[in-house]
């Protein structure tokens, strides 16, 4: 069985984030969704909402699990007896950070491999980051995210009320 890790910090998950957990659902007969626990970054949303955020949004993907993870993701994968790590780019400058932690992690296990992904161009300038600086100040965020999380933002920034 070929099992697919797609880590990551999903602070909030985008329709970005999705399309590459779809995608990858289709080449790999399991794709977990490793949400990463960092107790050095600061987190809009508690772990156990951002699980259960992509459980939701990820339901209909009957090969997709969701767990969540700290430390080495490598240390997961041999949890989870996985062999690939996804991971989505968006440009150029993310591809180099991304080929650097392939390598670490090649050298600390190197019968894990990664596969990089293109995300959709229609996604291609979209992230968490940015998705939470457009809300902040009240921008629109429909279609950038699922409803839900729209949701969700649009509480927690108190837009309109």
């Amino acid at each position: 069985m070929r099992i697919a890790v797609c880590p990551g910090s999903f602070d909030p998950v985008t329709n970005g984030h999705l399309d590459i957990i779809a995608r990858a659902s289709k080449m790999f007969d399991k794709v977990i969704v490793a949400v990463l626990k960092n107790s050095s970054k600061n987190s809009m949303f508690a772990l156990e909402e951002r699980v259960e955020m992509l459980r939701i949004n990820s339901a209909g993907l009957g090969n997709v699990e969701v767990d969540s993870f700290s430390g080495l993701l490598i240390d997961f994968m041999k949890l989870k007896d996985a062999q690939i790590i996804i991971k989505g780019l968006r440009a150029v400058s993310d591809f180099e950070y991304e080929m650097q932690m392939a390598l670490m992690n090649r050298k600390l296990d190197s019968n894990i491999e990664t596969v990089f992904m293109m995300t959709s161009s229609k996604y291609s300038y979209l992230s968490s980051s940015l998705v939470k600086e457009v809300a902040r100040h009240g921008g629109c965020i429909h279609g950038l995210v699922p409803d839900l999380i729209e949701e969700e933002l649009i509480k927690r920034f108190n837009i309109g009320g």
